[in-house]
């Protein structure tokens, strides 16, 4: 059994960009006891830029609300499949500390906005986290078709529908963290991008291919506490 929620949140206007690589890229870049989840054979690395909005404690009437930007994979590990992050981008310095403190996530301090345009929205973010490499990021996106749940076994379905995040702590011990969210309602969508840092700023090479594309208006997100995958307790707090 999971245990309680700790945190709720909605994730907004949400761009889901992926681009396929190898899965040695993905698995040179893991702690160990993770290992590249594929679909046909191949491994993805996700750019995702939303809205953060109305974090907070579970059962608290207000939270904060802010942009957020990060590069992700999806890997296997002891609990399940998840999503593990190389980093997360926010522009909230409460947010970026509590993540960092209670998480173990890789969470950077950014001067962002997110911005509704006549036919879209542009997100842009320039990295002031001290001690960590700069990433700036300028990209518009828009939807261009009608929301639908993705299907079970597609791909839409295997690079959004995952119900945990793994981190590892500074002595190499992995956690999962459970999320839990509504399926989510995707459309395809047109993506221009200016300029995107992350590969770079996270050791990877630019990956060839133009991306899969997603948007989303949006789910509501529960989280809970971070458990060691060796079975032991929660991550104190």
């Amino acid at each position: 059994m999971n245990a309680p929620s700790l945190l709720a949140m909605r994730w907004a206007d949400v761009l889901f960009a992926h681009w396929s690589v190898d899965p040695a890229v993905v698995d040179a870049k893991l702690p160990d006891g993770l290992a590249a989840d594929t679909f046909d054979g191949d491994a993805y690395l996700g750019v995702i830029g939303f809205q953060m909005e109305s974090i907070r404690p579970r059962g608290a009437p207000v939270g904060l609300s802010f942009p957020e930007l990060n590069l992700r994979t999806y890997v296997d590990g002891p609990d399940g499949p998840g999503i593990y992050f190389f980093n997360l981008d926010a522009d909230d310095w409460l947010g970026v500390t509590v993540a960092r403190r209670f998480f173990e996530l890789p969470y950077y301090r950014a001067e962002m906005d997110l911005a509704e345009t006549a036919d879209g929205f542009r997100l842009r973010s320039g990295r002031v986290h001290p001690g960590v490499p700069m990433a700036g990021f300028d990209a518009t996106y828009r939807p261009t078709g009608d929301p639908t749940e993705p299907e079970p076994g597609s791909l839409e379905h295997f690079l959004t529908e995952r119900y945990r995040f793994y981190v590892a702590d500074d002595g190499g011990r992995v956690y999962a963290g459970p999320v839990e969210h509504p399926p989510w309602p995707l459309q395809g969508a047109a993506l221009e991008v200016r300029e995107n840092d992350l590969f770079a700023a996270n050791g990877f090479d630019e990956p060839a291919g133009e991306p899969l594309v997603h948007y989303s208006p949006g789910v509501d997100v529960a989280a809970s506490a971070l458990r060691p995958v060796d079975g032991s307790s929660l991550l104190p707090l």
